[in-house]
């Protein structure tokens, strides 16, 4: 478990963002993205981990979730992390297109030799925030920065354009994650 991970209400709905070390743009390629889509989507069924909203950017994901079973909110995302971080860094050693191979291993290389909790290769940041989303109009505000992220980021013009994110589900569509608890 990270010791940055602050989950003080076991029962909560949190806003959490991990970023790639050293913001590494990895989620350009889809394929990746499906890693953490299949993911969400595996700790939905299997883990009963709830999720909000949802966006993966190209550096990192943001996410709003409550684990709806007895796991604790910061094991959830800890094994959701583990798993997404050993299946994505497979991924790219697999990947005969990936042009970047060398450069990207070497970075999550140097990453796990800084860490005293990884055994080779770090791909995700140790620096996370949880914030318990305590209020609607918090849950409101973080649902809509998410949302937002593509736009501010100059990949769509409408929100609900951006396949890898839960706004479409907010506007009256059907994402690519299933079973979102729609919060209004």
């Amino acid at each position: 478990m990270s010791r940055n991970y602050k989950f003080h209400n076991p029962e909560g709905v949190y806003f959490i963002s991990f970023a790639v070390v050293e913001w590494l743009d990895v989620f350009i390629r889809n394929e990746y993205k499906n890693i953490i889509v299949d993911s969400l989507q595996y700790c939905q069924k299997e883990k009963r981990m709830q999720v909000y909203a949802w966006c993966i950017m190209s550096s990192h994901v943001h996410l709003i979730f409550k684990s709806g079973g007895t796991q604790k909110p910061e094991l959830l995302i800890g094994d959701f992390k583990r798993f997404t971080s050993k299946a994505i860094v497979r991924a790219i050693i697999e990947n005969p297109q990936e042009s970047r191979k060398e450069f990207l291993l070497a970075q999550f290389r140097k990453a796990g030799n800084n860490a005293s909790n990884v055994n080779e290769y770090q791909f995700w940041r140790h620096d996370n925030h949880p914030i318990e989303l305590w209020s609607n109009k918090v849950l409101d505000e973080k649902i809509d920065y998410i949302h937002q992220n593509p736009i501010e980021a100059g990949l769509v013009s409408r929100a609900e354009d951006y396949l890898y994110s839960s706004a479409v589900d907010y506007a009256g569509g059907q994402g690519i994650v299933k079973d979102l608890i729609i919060a209004y």
